[in-house]
C-alpha cells in the first residue's frame, strides 16, 4: 500500500504538529498563535485565531496551503494569514 501512496502522490508519511506556537501575537483584541507543522519536509502554514469573549476562549484553527522550507517563514505568513482572518471576518469568525 505504502508503494502505491508514493506513486499517486500520497505522503506516505504523517504530519508532525507542534506543541506549541512558533510565533504569537496580540492583534487588535485578537491572539494569533502560529503553528506552522512539518508536512511532506516542509512547513504547512497554520495556526490558531483566540479571543476571550464573556470569560470564554473562542478558537479558530486555520490551515492554508503554502508551504516554506523554514519554520520561520512558514510562521511568519501564518501571521499574515492570521491578521487577515481577524481584519476580514473578527469576532463572526466563532459564529
Amino acid at each position: 500500500m505504502s508503494f502505491l501512496k508514493k506513486l499517486f502522490g500520497g505522503s506516505g508519511g504523517t504530519a508532525e504538529a507542534p506543541a506549541a506556537a512558533a510565533k504569537s501575537l496580540e492583534y487588535n483584541g485578537f491572539t494569533i498563535e502560529a503553528r506552522p507543522y512539518k508536512e511532506a519536509g516542509q512547513y504547512q502554514t497554520a495556526g490558531v485565531v483566540a479571543k476571550v469573549i464573556n470569560g470564554v476562549r473562542k478558537e479558530h484553527s486555520f490551515v492554508r496551503a503554502d508551504r516554506f522550507a523554514a519554520l520561520d517563514d512558514a510562521a511568519e505568513h501564518a501571521i499574515f494569514k492570521g491578521k487577515q482572518i481577524v481584519d476580514q471576518t473578527g469576532e463572526r469568525i466563532f459564529d
